[in-house]
């Protein structure tokens, strides 16, 4: 796990866009558009590739993605709630102020990747691998984070409250800017974890500490 100062994550790369239509089609590569105020709630696709793209004000609560790929995106005041992505790859990808209630990232690959002021509670990370990537300002209360594999992750200013984070290394991760009432860890993995001094007291009567 890195123990160093994390990097900022790349920013999206993106092409003069062209406004257009995304429709959550099998086997589609979408790139270089524009596209706003859709709704593809209650949909099932597979191997959907989405480059160099914006949505906006999209809604795509309860869908099943299976084999996404997105590099080089921005998300902004999107609505994914419950939406499943199981195993998808997400590279240079912003989530600006978007609702992602209960979706499901897990077994997914995310590389230089940042969430802003989003509302992320009872989301899913588990068994994802976190390359660079940034949580800012997010409420993340009763997420999981169980098995991840990480390097060079930035958790800044969130709530964690009630979130999981079993059998994750958490040696050189720090939490000490976030607020939490409990959090679940795995105490042989705690080594190393940056915390205040509040969250440390928080952590121990979690862990089964009596203090006085």
């Amino acid at each position: 796990m890195s123990k160093t100062n994390p990097k900022v994550p790349l920013s999206p790369k993106l092409p003069a866009l062209t406004t257009g239509k995304f429709f959550l089609e099998d086997e589609i590569l979408v790139s270089g558009i524009k596209a706003e105020n859709k709704n593809q709630s209650y949909v099932s696709a597979k191997n959907i590739v989405l480059r160099e793209s914006e949505l906006k004000h999209f809604i795509m609560q309860n869908t099943q993605l299976e084999r996404f790929e997105c590099s080089n995106v921005i998300f902004d005041h999107c609505d994914f709630s419950n939406l499943s992505w199981l195993g998808a790859s997400f590279h240079q990808v912003i989530f600006r102020q978007c609702k992602l209630v209960g979706t499901n990232f897990a077994e997914s690959y995310l590389r230089d990747c940042v969430f802003d002021d989003c509302l992320i509670n009872f989301a899913s990370f588990s068994y994802t691998k976190l390359n660079t990537v940034s949580f800012n300002y997010c409420a993340l209360n009763e997420a999981e984070f169980n098995e991840v594999k990480w390097k060079n992750l930035t958790i800044q200013n969130n709530q964690l409250t009630r979130s999981s984070w079993f059998f994750t290394n958490l040696a050189g991760l720090d939490l000490s800017t976030n607020s939490f009432e409990n959090i679940a860890l795995s105490q042989e993995l705690l080594k190393g974890l940056k915390v205040n001094q509040e969250q440390a007291i928080t952590i121990a009567r979690g862990l089964g500490l009596v203090i006085e």
